[in-house]
Parts: structure tokens; C-alpha cells; sequence
């Protein structure tokens, strides 16, 4: 009995020191590509994950259900920082809501308006043809209250922001269509905030993130926690979902026609196919019967 008892302990603190002695070793790894980085000058210090997203490829789709759980991340987290100046509240009728869901979503929000009669500006309720208002009445006054920087127009975020991949990665992007970039970006930086390792000094009020594009740390605290947002479909209120849904919904919002652009691309590319044959075939016939 002894001896189990021994054994068990012994198995226990193999497996302990292995955990231990892994963690190190990553630790260890992500001080080394920090150094790296900061020694070239070139960010991020990791590459962004690739995440399996509906809307991928040439036949790729948007999940509905989806693009409404990452509205409800951007409204109930991302909203209070980030402005979406360019997408109006009327598109969302592409997430499946109702004329009258929208104006009610709408009106939960104040816009600015004027000049009235006496030539002075006013707010009111937002209706379906506005867009979505800033948390910040300018630029200044969102930097002061973001530790002097500014948060970005989340618009066409998933559009402008990603990481190059570089040889040969890029080559085989042109096959399969490659275009997630920002969100694989957006979703990497969202759950890649970490403790910064030993040995990789950050600046007083910024926080280390491997995946961040311009330096090893930055000013955004992690927004975003677990059971922070409430679902009422019964998905997962984890982080990672968070994160994908909300970069699903900021690829929306950058690109809202993406199926209808796909689509018209493989019509295109049916009919180039069946062009170039024609012309093949035409080609033969007309030299069928004339020497060479």
C-alpha cells in the first residue's frame, strides 16, 4: 500500500514539473520572439491564428446567427470606445431583423442634429437611416480619455487591419482566397492579451499582447472576459466565442455584400471557362480544313 501510495505521489510530481517545466519552456519561447521583434523592429511578435470562419473561400457564407451574437458584443462592449461611423442602422436588416426591430434598436441610441430653427444643434433619437454614433463628440476627446490614444472607426477595421503573411503563404492565398485577414487579426488580439514574460518590459499603462501589429504592448486593457456578454441561443459565453462572433460581425460591417461579390465572381469565372472553350472549339473549326 505504501508503495502505490509512493508511486502516486512520484506520478504527481512528474506530471507537475512537466506542466511546470512546458510553461517555462513557453514562457521562454515567447521572451525569445519578443526580442526578436523588438531587435527588427517588426510586429507582431506571433502570427495571427487561422480561424475557421463560414464566410471563407469562393462559396464562403455569413452566419446569421452569428453576425447578431458579435452586434451584441460591439453594442454591449466595443460600442462604449469604439465608434462605427460608416455602417448605418438600416443594414442590419442583412442580419435577419425586422424593419421594426431596427427602429427600436435604433432608437436606443441619441444622434446629433441641427442646426433648428434657432440655428442650434440638438440631439434625438436615432432612427434607421442614421448610423452609428460615436461614444466621443471629437478625436481629442477620445484620445483623453484613452491614455492619448485615440480608438479606432471599427467600419472598415476588418478590412484594414491584418498581417502580412509572406512567402510562399501568400502564393497559395491567391488559390484558395484568402481575405481573413482582419478578422483572424482582430480575433488573435483579443485572446492574445498574456502576463509579459520575463525579461520584456512594457510601458506603464500598457498591456503585453503578441499579436498586437505596432509593438509588443498596448494601450487597450482586455475587454473582454468570460460570461461578460449574455446569449440567449445557448452558445458558449466564453472569450474565444466573443471573439470570434464580434470579428465575424466587424467583417460584415467592413464588407456586407462579401456572398453577393463571391457569387458574381464564380458566375464570372463560369463563364470565362465556358468563353475560352467556345473560342477553343471555334478555333479548330475555322483551321480544321487549312494546312499547317
Amino acid at each position: 500500500m505504501k508503495k502505490l501510495v509512493t508511486s502516486i505521489a512520484l506520478i504527481a510530481a512528474m506530471a507537475g514539473f512537466g506542466a511546470s517545466s512546458a510553461l517555462a519552456q513557453e514562457e521562454h519561447d515567447v521572451a525569445a520572439a519578443a526580442e526578436h521583434a523588438a531587435a527588427a523592429g517588426h510586429y507582431p511578435i506571433f502570427k495571427p491564428k487561422n480561424v475557421d470562419w463560414t464566410f471563407a473561400g469562393p462559396f464562403g457564407k455569413y452566419d446569421k446567427g452569428q453576425l447578431q451574437r458579435g452586434l451584441k458584443v460591439y453594442k454591449e462592449v466595443c460600442s462604449a470606445c469604439h465608434s462605427m461611423s460608416l455602417v448605418s442602422f438600416r443594414t442590419l436588416e442583412d442580419l435577419g431583423y425586422s424593419e421594426e426591430q431596427i427602429k427600436a434598436f435604433a432608437g436606443e441610441y441619441e444622434v446629433q442634429d441641427g442646426p433648428n430653427a434657432d440655428g442650434e444643434m440638438f440631439t434625438r433619437k436615432a432612427v434607421p437611416s442614421d448610423h452609428f454614433p460615436s461614444p466621443f463628440p471629437n478625436k481629442e476627446a477620445a484620445a483623453a480619455a484613452n491614455n492619448g490614444a485615440a480608438p479606432p472607426d471599427m467600419s472598415l477595421l476588418a478590412k484594414a487591419r491584418g498581417v502580412e503573411r509572406g512567402f510562399p503563404t501568400f502564393i497559395f492565398d491567391i488559390f484558395t482566397q484568402y481575405q481573413e485577414g482582419g478578422p483572424d487579426y482582430i480575433y488573435s488580439l483579443l485572446t492574445g492579451y498574456q502576463d509579459a514574460p520575463e525579461g520584456v518590459t512594457v510601458g506603464e499603462g500598457t498591456y503585453f499582447n503578441p499579436y498586437f501589429a505596432g509593438a509588443a504592448a498596448l494601450s487597450m486593457a482586455p475587454p473582454i472576459a468570460d460570461d461578460q456578454v449574455t446569449y440567449d441561443d445557448g452558445t458558449p459565453q466564453t472569450l474565444d466565442q466573443y471573439a470570434k462572433d464580434v470579428s465575424a460581425f466587424l467583417m460584415w460591417a467592413a464588407e456586407p455584400h462579401l456572398e453577393e461579390r463571391k457569387h458574381t465572381g464564380f458566375m464570372v469565372m463560369v463563364f470565362l471557362a465556358i468563353f475560352t472553350a467556345l473560342v477553343y472549339l471555334t478555333k479548330k473549326s475555322v483551321y480544321a480544313n487549312k494546312e499547317h
